[in-house]
């Protein structure tokens, strides 16, 4: 009873965001020795791919659809909007 204490204060003052798209999908590629070819692959072209992971062009929903169903990232982290922070 206690721990489910704990987690739900945990939960209230200090929550964890998931991961933004760029984010998930660099920690993926990382996680599974894929590289930018392969996201070049997913994505149409090379220079989509980086556009993409430089955060000059968002995902489709085609794209995080993709993403999702072949490299297994949660949809949640690929379709959430970004925040003010996020976008450079």
């Amino acid at each position: 009873m206690l721990s489910t204490l704990i987690e739900a204060y945990e939960a209230t003052h200090w929550p964890i965001d998931p991961p933004d798209a760029v984010e998930a999908i660099r920690f993926r590629m990382e996680q599974s020795g894929l590289g930018h070819a392969d996201l070049a692959r997913l994505v149409g072209s090379r220079s989509r791919a980086s556009e993409i992971l430089r955060r000059k062009r968002p995902l489709t929903l085609e794209q995080a659809w993709k993403l999702h169903e072949q490299w297994q990232i949660p949809a949640e982290a690929l379709l959430r909007p970004a925040s003010p922070a996020e976008k450079h």
